[in-house]
């Protein structure tokens, strides 16, 4: 197990809390709340694994369509981690940052987040990237814009430039996983997922757990990582 390659940068979907609390006979919003406790436990072992970065789509800009009292429900879920569950992060020494736009998110949760960003800045132990009210056509978008604001000239424009202006600069994901057996990206890190190898469990994400991951990397170590160079 030891010897395996470790990715650097993991990107996980984290699909499937209601279905996963419907089958329980629970709410969707008990399903959530599931989730969110699974984004602590199997984060940190993630983190500590030897993965580097860890990007969780926790919360896309459609997800605004949503039932109001679930949209609701999932800004305290937020609120709960960027306040009252600062000292977690901070006690395994993980840096949290963020990618996503501001609005329309609430101010309380806008303001959370900044003075969670702040409290972790330091930390050593790893990066988890919330991504929140996120998505990868909107960053793109996004970071167009920044480069017009900037003023540069055509010639000036590459792929690293580019990555440069991203929410996040981040290296490009190597694994990229989505829990529930949906097979679609749905608009998650579209730039940064453009050679990573695809990973889709079948088990619902409260349920995702260390051996699930373990699993998923014995799949990724046996992959053939061609970055489109057919002679390898």
């Amino acid at each position: 197990m030891e010897n395996l390659n470790i990715p650097k940068h993991v990107a996980i979907i984290i699909d499937g809390n209601g279905r996963w609390a419907k089958e329980k006979g629970k709410s969707r919003l008990e399903g959530h709340d599931a989730g969110y406790q699974n984004i602590k436990r199997i984060g940190k072992y993630i983190l500590k694994r030897g993965v580097k970065y860890l990007s969780i789509y926790a919360f896309s800009t459609e997800n605004f369509k949503r039932d109001e009292a679930e949209v609701n429900h999932l800004m305290d879920i937020f609120l709960l981690m960027f306040n009252k569950d600062k000292d977690f992060f901070v006690k395994n020494n993980i840096k949290v940052v963020f990618s996503g736009r501001d609005e329309p998110l609430p101010k309380k949760v806008i303001d959370a987040r900044n003075k969670m960003a702040k409290l972790t800045e330091n930390n050593t132990g790893g990066v988890l990237n919330l991504c929140l009210n996120y998505g990868g056509r909107a960053e793109i978008v996004d970071a167009t814009k920044k480069i017009i604001a900037d003023g540069l000239k055509s010639e000036e424009i590459t792929e690293e430039v580019f990555s440069h202006y991203l929410y996040q600069d981040l290296p490009d994901v190597d694994l990229m996983i989505r829990t529930s057996g949906e097979l679609r990206l749905s608009n998650f890190l579209l730039w940064q997922n453009s050679y990573s190898e695809f990973y889709f469990p079948e088990k619902k994400f409260p349920d995702f757990n260390e051996e699930d991951f373990e699993e998923a990397l014995l799949v990724y170590n046996k992959r053939d990582r061609r970055f489109g160079d057919a002679k390898k």
